[in-house]
């Protein structure tokens, strides 16, 4: 499973930079996105079928090691210095990766299980999702920004629908965890909030 885990690392940070630099707005943005990343973390959790502890540790480091990852793709593809790695931002998304990766993570795993951890499992990738879109219908007509983030709103809505429909197993639960994404979404948007504010 570790082997999984960095492998896949090196796979997200790469394709990720990749994503960015070759795929048209508004969907680069999904490359640039912290939404994509802790869904990434839940697809592990979901999909490698381990404990809830192995699925923390393992979607953690896959989130870790997806950072150096990116930098190193930049570097290869377009000569940046690598010394970004080591720099505070980089560090302090290491660091978000190791929280994000052991909520995520276990969350994949909750989603296989029964009761309210399937559903509160199930949600979460929706509420990632239905936080990063609320974030983007903040930025709309920020002079800042591209023009048409509505369209990242309306992309962000659409694939955390998408993930309930997939995840979920019933319409019974795919209601509740959509029912729960929405407080929980709240609860990311004012963390990011908070970390904003550091």
């Amino acid at each position: 499973m570790a082997l999984t885990a960095v492998l896949g690392g090196l796979l997200l940070g790469s394709l990720d930079f990749v994503w960015i630099k070759w795929v048209p707005y508004p969907f680069a943005e999904l490359g640039n996105s912290t939404a994509t990343w802790a869904v990434a973390a839940f697809a592990f959790g979901y999909l490698v079928r381990s404990g809830p502890v192995r699925a923390a540790l393992g979607a953690a480091v896959l989130l870790v090691v997806a950072v150096p990852s990116y930098y190193l793709t930049a570097t290869l593809l377009q000569g940046d210095d690598l010394a970004v790695v080591w720099v505070p931002t980089s560090l302090l998304w290491m660091a978000f990766g190791v929280l994000a990766g052991v909520v995520f993570g276990v969350g994949g795993t909750w989603a296989r299980w029964e009761g309210a951890r399937q559903i509160v499992g199930t949600s979460l990738p929706t509420a990632v999702f239905l936080e990063e879109a609320a974030r983007f219908a903040g930025r709309i007509g920020d002079p800042g920004r591209p023009p048409g983030a509505g369209w990242n709103v309306a992309i962000d809505v659409a694939l955390g629908v998408l993930a309930v429909v997939l995840v979920g197993r019933s319409n019974r639960q795919r209601a509740l965890a959509l029912a729960v994404a929405q407080p929980v979404a709240a609860v990311i948007f004012l963390g990011f909030a908070v970390a904003a504010g550091f």
